[in-house]
């Protein structure tokens, strides 16, 4: 048997022969295999053709279906031109980080030419999760989703079960290369250029020229109930969404089920999903839009505020022009946060909400943009920089380290070879802000807009209960920032405006029935408090969703140790890694 197969078969048997504490076997598990060819792929909108990467040759992606617990096999041929690795985003990974994807993370990225088989571990999950490349830009185009169902077939749902489904993903077109893009911002230090079109299902909609042969069209049956798979794979923006002349009944969030509540609309933060029930009960029938639009505050920032839109179609409508929702300007705070507020878990026998009431590692965290200066060596010290200070580039951090990703070799790998602090990261990340100082004041001095490059990781012991409370700074203006950590759901347990009191707002914790994400959306001059459990040992990144604050550094990573026996501890390191 190859090394590479023999680690797979002892890999499942590992994860699923013995039922840890966090994660239990699945009463059945079965392996499901894909294929991924990445390829340059030649794609037309907006009126104009170009080259993209794109996962055999579709944009979304292809969708990957399982069932709980499941595991999944991807084998990926990089037919690319460029290095690439991909992430499957909301799924723990139970004692498997190797294959969790972030490139220079937990794994160095897959040449041009190359192949490499990723080995997925389901465990809890189940609702609509994603999967995208996670490197550079790239999951502009490499993406698409992921669906786990119940674990056995004939299952039920925690709410009547749909007659249909229909994909929903919301993301970003430029006219331009995305990698020139990022190539342009990282040598000039100024912002990316906003995107020319929101999309959904990869098209702009109809109102957009050259784009009505492709707008996507779901044709529904009147009394009947469709899922609507949601998820927000844009690079840089949180989205509304809405469905002209239906109300929308909203039931799970990031592959957990939530406790149903209608609503005209929702608020989808970059890189969440949310599962949501669509009624198709409209007495006239006919043609409705399917509407995105971004949610964003800082009036520092252009953003792009089209409207991306689809067609619902009852069959057997005739061609008249759809209506248009209501959708929430684009920057409606109180709508956003209304929103957000009614997310409670289902808290039941079958799906509990098992809060850590107490806390043993507790974190305040802010998140800001920043500035750094311009140069920093004798090879660029002469360079011209458009940050917003003359002679500054725009720069990103968490608690004013600016994370970089170390070269040569990942962070798993030098953790599991015990390399260490030994120049590849230092384990020190602070659990403080260095410098106290009023957060979210409107105009914070110019000397907090700096920060420090490091790579700064948090170690925590196995099986800890961990609270991070994201404290959001009014640097270079207040914006909201979707916060993902690898490896784990957390629950979050409070939200609010202003600073964090760390003696006044536990005391608005709810830790009865509080969402459990993976993607936290920190509210814009506002902070977030999330808890978990650190029971899944191996090196985790946490970082923001937008793609130009991770390049800029707004990361880190948690690396949890190995519990004391063999369930509790990191799978070995599989024989068919790449090398850097």
């Amino acid at each position: 048997m190859p090394p590479a197969a023999l680690w797979l078969v002892l890999g499942m048997v590992a994860a699923f022969g013995v039922a840890a504490a966090a994660f239990p076997a699945p009463a059945a598990s079965r392996t499901n295999h894909y294929d991924f060819f990445i390829t340059e792929t030649k794609v037309t909108r907006l009126c104009r053709e170009k080259s993209v990467l794109a996962v055999n040759g579709q944009f979304p992606g292809p969708t990957i279906e399982a069932r709980r617990g499941d595991v999944v096999v991807v084998n990926v041929h990089n037919q690319g031109h460029k290095n690439i690795t991909l992430h499957w985003h909301g799924v723990d990974q139970p004692r498997n980080p190797w294959f969790d994807g972030p490139e220079y993370i937990t794994q160095c990225p897959i040449a041009p030419g190359a192949s490499f088989t990723y080995t997925v571990l389901l465990s809890h999950e189940e609702g609509t999760l994603w999967w995208h490349a996670h490197s550079d830009f790239d999951r502009a185009t490499v993406h698409g989703a992921f669906v786990v169902r119940p674990n056995k077939l004939g299952s039920t749902y925690p709410y009547p079960k749909p007659h249909g489904e229909i994909p929903v993903i919301l993301g970003e077109w430029w006219n331009a290369d995305v990698e020139k893009l990022l190539e342009e911002t990282k040598r000039t230090g100024g912002d990316v250029n906003v995107s020319d079109a929101n999309t959904i299902n990869g098209q702009p909609g109809d109102m957009f020229p050259c784009s009505v042969a492709g707008t996507f069209r779901a044709v529904v049956e009147r009394g009947r109930t469709y899922l609507l798979r949601v998820i927000n794979a844009g690079l840089t923006n949180d989205m509304f969404f809405a469905v002209a002349g239906h109300r929308l009944t909203v039931v799970g969030t990031d592959g957990r089920y939530l406790k149903p509540f209608a609503a005209d609309h929702i608020m989808i933060a970059s890189g969440q999903t949310m599962d949501v029930l669509l009624h198709a009960n409209n007495t006239k029938g006919g043609r409705y839009y399917m509407a995105a639009r971004t949610f964003q505050t800082n009036p520092q920032l252009t953003v792009n505020n089209s409207t991306a839109t689809a067609v619902l179609e009852y069959a057997g409508a005739a061609a008249t022009p759809p209506e248009l929702p209501a959708l929430p300007a684009v920057g409606d705070l109180a709508a956003a946060t209304a929103y957000t507020a009614r997310l409670r878990s289902l808290a039941t026998a079958a799906h509990p909400a098992d809060v850590p009431s107490r806390v043993d590692e507790r974190m305040v965290v802010t998140v800001s943009v920043n500035v750094l200066p311009c140069g920093g060596g004798p090879n660029n010290s002469n360079e011209t920089c458009e940050g917003p200070i003359n002679g500054t580039r725009l720069a990103a951090s968490l608690n004013n380290v600016s994370f970089v990703s170390p070269a040569g070799v990942d962070v798993l790998d030098a953790y599991y070879s015990s390399v260490g602090g030994g120049g590849v990261y230092e384990p020190d990340f602070p659990d403080r802000p260095p410098v106290a100082f009023n957060f979210t004041e409107a105009e914070p001095a110019t000397e907090l807009w700096f920060t420090r490059r490091g790579t700064r990781v948090k170690v925590l012991d196995y099986g800890a209960a961990v609270e991070v409370v994201f404290q959001g700074t009014s640097i270079l203006g207040a914006e909201p920032h979707p916060i993902h950590l690898h490896g784990y759901a957390f629950y979050v347990v409070g939200r609010g405006f202003g600073n964090f009191d760390e003696t006044r707002d536990p005391a608005t914790y709810n830790l009865v029935d509080p969402p459990y994400q993976n993607t936290v959306s920190v509210p814009s001059g506002g902070w977030a408090a999330i808890r978990f459990r650190a029971t899944n040992p191996g090196v985790w990144f946490m970082h923001c969703h937008f793609d130009r604050h991770t390049v800029w550094g707004m990361d880190t990573v948690f690396i949890v140790k190995n519990g004391k026996t063999p369930e509790t501890q990191m799978m070995p390191r599989p024989p068919s890694m790449p090398k850097c």
